[in-house]
């Protein structure tokens, strides 16, 4: 599952490198969904379900072998909110809390209900955020708890699993 999907690009990712798999794009945005079944079509990727929902509300009982998302982690306060491009996007996508790991928190608390044993979870995140987010994954009983850069060799990718025993 993708957690706010937005445009489908990390979920259509997933699906065209790994077409025996079936995708579920969440996004809270019909908007957003219309994007990404759009960006599916013009692709000619087929293994996708894109799901109305806010986070994991409309997914019931559902379990994954991997959840990834991208979710807002930008704090409230921060300045650089006003400025390029980031002026333009809508700040739901952008801004979770006052320290910008609200939506993380929440994704993290849930996740475990969503995933099989041995399924992983993979968070986009700030650059300064890793400490927290791998602090946050080991409270909620996640293992294997490691932090990636980015391709500008930035730390922004943090993940873990649900124990497989």
């Amino acid at each position: 599952a993708d957690l706010g999907t937005g445009s489908g690009a990390i979920a259509l990712a997933l699906a065209s490198e790994r077409e025996h798999w079936v995708v579920t794009a969440v996004d809270s945005s019909a908007a957003a969904l219309g994007v990404a079944a759009a960006n599916a079509r013009r692709l000619d990727i087929a293994n996708v379900e894109f799901v109305g929902s806010d986070w994991f509300a409309a997914l019931d009982a559902e379990r994954f072998d991997a959840i990834v998302s991208n979710p807002p982690y930008v704090a409230d306060c921060d300045p650089h909110l006003d400025e390029g491009d980031v002026r333009f996007e809508p700040r739901a996508a952008l801004v979770a809390g006052a320290d910008g790991l609200s939506a993380i928190r929440e994704i993290i608390s849930a996740a475990p209900g969503h995933l099989v044993p041995g399924g992983w979870l993979l968070l986009e995140h700030g650059a300064q955020q890793g400490e927290a987010v791998r602090g946050l994954l080991a409270a909620a009983g996640f293992a294997g708890i490691n932090t990636r850069d980015d391709l500008a060799g930035l730390p922004r990718i943090t993940g873990g699993c649900i124990d497989a025993g």
